[in-house]
């Protein structure tokens, strides 16, 4: 995922951006999809001066005109867009092959197919932990929502969603079930058809097991045989 920050300031310029692309789809073809992001306030205001961060659907336009132009340009059916708010899913729609929203519940992806229309790819990301205990799920997705849900865009889209700011402050039990898929393979897998069902394409898994360190791959294979021909990476 290439990340903006806004306008002219991305951490990757789009012409580096294209040239990598182009390498890229060289050496494998079909397999590289190319995810851009307008980022957080927080992160980019804390990386650059207070106050930079503005206008996020503005920069990502330039952003994509800047790709357009570039030497070698990425297509705009090569490209997605993590995208959340209407506007941005509209974007992604206009500008891009689809959109790839990251942290949503499967009701937002059918508010997303709603926006986007049928055509587009809708690539919704599903965090999931694999283990039917309960306080260790909650504790692994607790800690790892806790820090997405100091951005507002996250909180905001929690609240739009039926949920309480006590819920997002506290990341309750809730929430945590509800943003986390957690249990068995049957328990992911039903997460993974209410996506699918909702009218996401492609279900983009994020395996969580507490060891930030540690890949895996114990986890992954053990989902992978059970989505067997489910649109799941």
């Amino acid at each position: 995922m290439s990340h903006l920050e806004r306008s002219t300031h991305c951490t990757r310029r789009p012409a580096q951006v294209a040239a990598t692309y182009a390498e890229l789809r060289e050496a494998h073809g079909d397999r590289f999809l190319l995810g851009i992001g307008v980022s957080q306030a927080a992160v980019v205001d804390a990386s650059s001066e207070p106050g930079r961060y503005r206008k996020p659907l503005a920069a990502m336009r330039t952003y994509l005109d800047d790709l357009d132009a570039a030497p070698v340009p990425v297509p705009g059916d090569h490209r997605v867009l993590a995208a959340i708010g209407p506007k941005m899913l509209s974007l992604s729609a206009e500008r891009a092959g689809g959109a790839h929203p990251y942290l949503i519940l499967p009701d937002n992806t059918r508010e997303a197919r709603a926006v986007l229309g049928t055509e587009p790819l809708l690539a919704p990301e599903q965090t999931v932990v694999l283990t039917t205990d309960a306080d260790e799920a909650r504790t692994i997705g607790r800690e790892f929502l806790s820090g997405y849900l100091t951005y507002a865009i996250y909180a905001n889209k929690m609240l739009q969603s039926g949920f309480t700011s006590d819920d997002v402050e506290t990341v309750s039990d809730r929430l945590v079930d509800a943003l986390v898929a957690w249990g068995d393979e049957d328990a992911i897998l039903r997460r993974v058809d209410e996506h699918l069902d909702a009218g996401a394409d492609h279900v983009a898994l994020q395996v969580l097991t507490g060891d930030m360190i540690e890949l895996p791959l114990h986890q992954w294979r053990r989902l992978g045989a059970a989505l067997g021909d489910r649109h799941t990476t």
